[in-house]
């Protein structure tokens, strides 16, 4: 779902597929090549987390009028707005509703795929996009066939990707509070990918969208692993539990208001602080464990799922997965510290002059960090908070990184997140919300232009300019497989 990435992705082998774990994996079938030729619709009947969005009703109600069959023939495709290497991504709208609803088309040519060997990717992606229903993962609206393209109907954001953003920023890097609120947002997507039974294995700016109101998307799950994954609840020694939001003694757990009043974080969530009128409350209960017990937390982590594919971004690969040795869902973990490290510093860790010397520096090269100047004495502690996080992250070990084990639940709990509301994050304000869409002409050009294209045009998405009457009903053609387009990628090492 975005455009093409500036750093080289390379992929697993066409031969190697393989995962084993202690329970069944799932794993597509690489030689799977027959094509239908025939237009369908499989799309979820239920998306909590989207029941009351204008796009989502939209849908519903074309779906209803069309008696659930879905084609090409009812969108139109405004414009190319990113591709990767299984697919391209327009911007398109439903044809004859009004107000009309911007969505995110991934078109994917299957005949192409089945070529190269990557069909299984594909479907991987499109399998993994109808699971998932969360505040900061894609919502997969529709999706159905076109003669021998698959075509993926998604939300549409606006505000382009982290990266492009990362670049508009003084001395292009972000301030440690918006680092820590984007960080924080991914990962609670980890989370529940992990909850699923999904190692996601790309996260980079790159792949993370912001959407019209400022929090984030993760996109683009081809290179996704699935497996099993088996919840389990373990005991926590009760001194290592920490009082949120509250200064007392570290033996205390501190139970959330929305244990208590269920319904208001949920309205809080869904509108505005300003719309919800009843008084803001804190509820809080102090449960005080008699001296040697434990409390009680529930891991949902893939811990056995494991893979020898080489995929990743050069960059963001751990070390587990350039040895071959084999890796699992500790790989996430890891791309969360480049992450985290590449929003505060402005680049990766590990970075060489080529892709090879980046990968031995990935093996070999200690973790160091920039010396920054602060601005005051807070800043300094938040700086030593999340260095001391990218460090726990950044372990070459996977079996000594924090969350190999525990995953989220663990580094949740790290000083850097402490104050974190993670039950109302969607209710704080991001800390960029993307400018709305020209409606007129009532703006000069070089606003138009920002609004158009928010950085560099191969990685921004772009809003849509206002067409003419033949323009929006002239029908839109799919390129062919075989137009050229820059790429940057490449399959093997």
């Amino acid at each position: 779902m975005t455009a093409s990435s500036p750093s080289p992705r390379f992929y697993e082998s066409d031969y190697d597929s393989s995962c084993s774990s202690s329970a069944a994996t799932t794993i597509p079938d690489s030689t799977r090549t027959s094509i239908s030729i025939s237009s369908t619709v499989d799309t979820a009947n239920s998306k909590p987390h989207k029941a009351n969005q204008a796009g989502w009703e939209a849908m519903k109600r074309l779906r209803s009028q069309k008696g659930g069959h879905l084609s090409l023939d009812h969108f139109k495709l405004l414009r190319r707005v990113g591709g990767g290497d299984i697919g391209n991504v327009y911007l398109c709208q439903m044809r004859g509703m009004t107000p009309p609803c911007s969505y995110a088309m991934k078109v994917v040519d299957r005949e192409a795929l089945a070529i190269r060997n990557k069909l299984h990717r594909a479907e991987t992606e499109r399998d993994i996009l109808g699971m998932l229903d969360h505040p900061f993962l894609p919502t997969l609206y529709a999706h159905f066939d076109a003669s021998h393209y698959s075509c993926l109907v998604m939300e549409f954001c606006p505000g382009g990707d982290l990266h492009a953003a990362r670049q508009r920023q003084p001395s292009k890097r972000f301030t440690i509070p918006a680092a820590k609120f984007y960080a924080a947002e991914a990962l609670l997507a980890l989370e529940y990918l992990h909850m699923m039974g999904i190692v996601y294995r790309d996260l980079k700016p790159e792949n993370v969208l912001v959407r019209e109101d400022g929090h984030i998307m993760l996109s683009d799950f081809d290179l996704s692993l699935k497996c099993d994954v088996v919840p389990k609840v373990v005991r926590s020694p009760a001194a290592q539990e920490t009082k949120q939001g509250l200064g007392g003694g570290n033996s205390c757990y501190t139970m959330p208001s929305c244990a208590i009043t269920p319904m208001q974080p949920v309205l809080a969530c869904l509108f505005p602080s300003s719309l919800v009128r009843k008084k803001r409350t804190t509820t809080t209960i102090t449960i005080r464990p008699a001296a040697g017990l434990s409390l009680q937390e529930l891991v949902a982590e893939p811990v056995t799922a494991r893979s020898k594919s080489f995929v990743g971004t050069h960059e963001y690969l751990a070390p587990e997965v350039i040895s071959g040795q084999g890796h699992g869902s500790a790989v996430d973990w890891w791309t969360l510290g480049v992450f985290l490290y590449e929003m505060i510093y402005g680049r990766t860790p590990f970075k060489g002059e080529t892709n090879e010397k980046t990968l031995i520096n990935i093996m070999k090269q200690p973790l160091a960090f920039p010396r920054m100047g602060f601005s005051s004495s807070k800043e300094f502690e938040e700086m030593v908070k999340v260095q001391d996080l990218i460090s726990r992250l950044l372990v070459k070990n996977p079996k000594k990184r924090i969350g190999c084990t525990k995953g989220s639940v663990e580094i949740k709990k790290h000083e850097f997140f402490k104050g974190v509301n993670w039950a109302l994050i969607r209710s704080v304000r991001p800390p960029e919300v993307p400018p709305p869409p020209s409606s007129g002409g009532n703006h000069n050009n070089n606003n138009k232009k920002k609004m158009m294209m928010m950085s560099h045009p191969s990685r921004s998405m772009i809003v849509p300019l206002k067409l003419s009457k033949q323009e929006r009903e002239a029908p839109f053609q799919i390129p062919p497989a075989a137009t050229p387009r820059p790429q940057h990628h490449f399959d093997l090492f």
